[in-house]
């Protein structure tokens, strides 16, 4: 592949050695492969040698699963950055690992059509990350996440085999559903080369809308009642006053800092059904406490709104020296029990943590804002983290809804799934991945 994809200079290990999360890993080399053949070459010399392999796309991970915390090669997909179709017939299209996902998006929604899965770090993350860590976005409430639109993977096993499973076909029963099992490993079963989803028609209209609460109970609450009145948005995202505060100093949008709590809705589909699905959530969002419902007049002012809510990170990183996004999820009749769990440990360990959520799919984000250098701070911050993840399992909810669990996670595998079930997993990765080569220290 040529010595210039195969780096060891100290500047470029340091960039590979972090994430979007404060956890580092220094690598001993950086390969950059071109296509699959390179990809199997460098997989088999590594499990001969038993060299640790980290797969990486954009390095927009929020869970420490891209680092290289056992050193090794970390394997940079994104020279493999190619759409190679897309299939109009059969709404499918087939692309390689390395294509960042808003390129991606462009291209698909040129051709009339849409891709669902909207990871907030569209921009930067790659499709090939998008699968491994199965993410999710804004739309799973109505659309799903990355599992929900994976028809067909071309893998590189642990041992340097190539394999093919799945294609353009909408049903295929055949044999274990081995791109379901892949589709959210984490890159700790194998590598994966080139990508074929199912896409849909580009809907007709959308229409965005911005509920304003006094009470961010009351916010909380009403997604439930959404959801209870059979109406399924496209979106449903909570932010509390914190978030909102913060958002507005970081990029004015026109998020009021007075209300406790707001939902940023949003509906797709044929005109009519927009309209009447708006002015129905507009009645329940009143009826459970809205003191104003705002709805974007045009394109550009859904643009604005929505240009607030994924500024929230930055926000949050500009105010503070360390931001550990987390991401526990709840059944959604569960989202007003878990906020205010959040807000208590905020206040029992006088740590702050502003809220954002995809609430409609009951997928929280509180973001701990905090300084990793004060190590008087990170304990009551790890003791914070301790307590949300505790809520969220004792009210029938998950470690992760979409970041993965990678390295931060790991610890609490054994709160959700005990010894037995975590068994069954070590299992499936010691008869794919017998020499634990590939991201060791990840999930297990």
């Amino acid at each position: 592949m040529g010595k210039e994809h195969v780096r060891t200079d100290k500047e470029d290990l340091i960039i590979f050695s972090y994430d979007a999360t404060s956890t580092t890993g220094m690598p001993d080399v950086i390969v950059a492969p071109a296509n699959a053949e390179e990809v199997a070459a460098v997989i088999k010399l590594a499990n001969e040698k038993l060299i640790p392999v980290v797969p990486r796309g954009g390095g927009s991970n929020l869970s420490g699963g891209s680092i290289a915390t056992s050193g090794g090669i970390v394997l940079s997909m994104m020279r493999m950055n190619k759409i190679l179709e897309i299939d109009e017939e059969n709404l499918t299209a087939t692309l390689q690992p390395g294509v960042i996902t808003a390129d991606f998006n462009a291209a698909v929604d040129a051709c009339g059509l849409m891709y669902p899965p909207d990871p907030q770090s569209a921009s930067m993350s790659s499709m090939g990350g998008n699968v491994a860590e199965n993410a999710g976005g804004p739309r799973g409430v109505k659309y799903g996440v990355t599992k929900d639109y994976i028809l067909g993977l071309k893998v590189v096993m642990p041992n340097g085999d190539m394999v093919k499973v799945g294609g353009k076909m909408v049903k295929n029963v055949s044999g274990y559903d081995l791109i379901r099992l892949f589709t959210g490993s984490e890159g700790t079963l194998c590598v994966i080369t080139e990508i074929t989803v199912r896409l849909i028609p580009k809907p007709e209209a959308k229409k965005t809308m911005l509920a304003l609460f006094n009470s961010l109970d009351d916010a909380a609450n009403t997604v439930a009642g959404i959801i209870k009145k059979r109406i399924i948005p496209t979106t449903m995202e909570l932010m509390n006053q914190d978030a909102m505060t913060l958002i507005e100093e970081f990029k004015p949008v026109g998020f009021p800092t007075d209300a406790e709590g707001a939902l940023l809705i949003e509906v797709d589909g044929a005109v009519a059904d927009v309209e009447r699905q708006a002015d129905n959530i507009i009645e329940v969002c009143t009826a459970c406490g809205a003191s104003e419902v705002k709805v974007a007049r045009n394109a550009e002012e859904s643009a604005k709104l929505w240009m607030g809510r994924k500024a929230g990170f930055g926000a949050f990183t500009a105010k503070a020296f360390t931001v550990l996004a987390e991401d526990a999820t709840v059944p959604r009749s569960k989202v007003p029990d878990i906020v205010r769990r959040i807000q208590e440990i905020s206040k029992k360990y006088n740590v702050r943590i502003p809220i954002l959520g995809h609430t409609g799919d009951g997928n929280m984000h509180p973001n701990i804002m905090c300084d990793s250098r004060d190590p008087e701070e990170m304990k009551r911050v790890d003791a914070a983290i301790d307590e949300i993840f505790r809520a969220a399992l004792d009210l029938g909810g998950t470690l992760s809804g979409e970041h993965g669990i990678g390295h931060s996670k790991q610890k609490y595998m054994k709160w959700e799934f005990g010894e037995e079930g975590l068994n069954v997993m070590r299992s499936i990765k010691k008869a794919l991945d017998p020499n634990n080569i590939l991201n060791p220290g990840k999930m297990l």
